[in-house]
């Protein structure tokens, strides 16, 4: 089953968080991971739920996202990330 990281993200600081979009993408890729969906636009349908940048993450399965998610290489962008934004960030598995 594949496992997803799922984020909702307010960027406090648009300049630190350029430099953690740039570090990220080769982090998800060692882990097998691709975006599904990385800040594009959103329409609220329900609930005046409103997220600022939404990003969807899938890899292999949910043990491959959370060794991403805790991995060495990400850590450094994972820094920058939470001095740059407010985030709410959640792993989950798939059918």
């Amino acid at each position: 089953m594949p496992g997803y990281v799922i984020a909702e993200v307010e960027v406090t600081d648009p300049a630190a968080y350029e430099e953690y979009r740039k570090l990220v993408p080769a982090t998800v890729q060692k882990y097998g991971g691709k975006f599904l969906t990385r800040g594009g636009k959103t329409e609220t349908k329900e609930g005046g739920w409103a997220p600022q940048r939404f990003v969807i993450l899938e890899f292999a399965n949910l043990e491959q996202a959370r060794k991403w998610y805790e991995s060495p290489e990400y850590a450094p962008a994972l820094a920058i990330r939470k001095k740059a934004s407010k985030s709410r960030l959640i792993l989950a598995e798939g059918l």
